[in-house]
């Protein structure tokens, strides 16, 4: 029984040895990466807003608009007029 005893404290002390921990030196901005990525995607639970309301919103011609999305019949937009020209001079100066 003593050889039996044996072999099981020496299973038992080497299965316990594997669960020590031991941390090696590790730099100090170990992890810097992964803290700064989880901040710049974590949103600010105390933000502060501009006071400039929103302008209000109009049921009837939000499902107006809907509608004539479903039907095919949206009214396109019409384009701004503009005045602006630009000239440019390839090679340097003009006579």
């Amino acid at each position: 029984m003593s050889v039996l005893k044996t072999v099981v404290l020496v299973a038992l002390a080497s299965s316990l040895s594997g669960c020590v921990y031991s941390q090696k030196h590790l730099s100090s901005d170990f992890g810097y990466a992964v803290r700064q990525a989880a901040v710049a995607q974590i949103t600010n639970p105390d933000a502060v807003y501009s006071a400039v309301p929103q302008p209000p919103s109009d049921g009837a011609r939000a499902a107006g608009a809907q509608e004539r999305y479903r039907t095919g019949k949206v009214i396109q937009p019409t384009g701004l007029a503009s005045s602006i020209s630009s000239a440019a001079s390839v090679g340097g100066e003009t006579n």
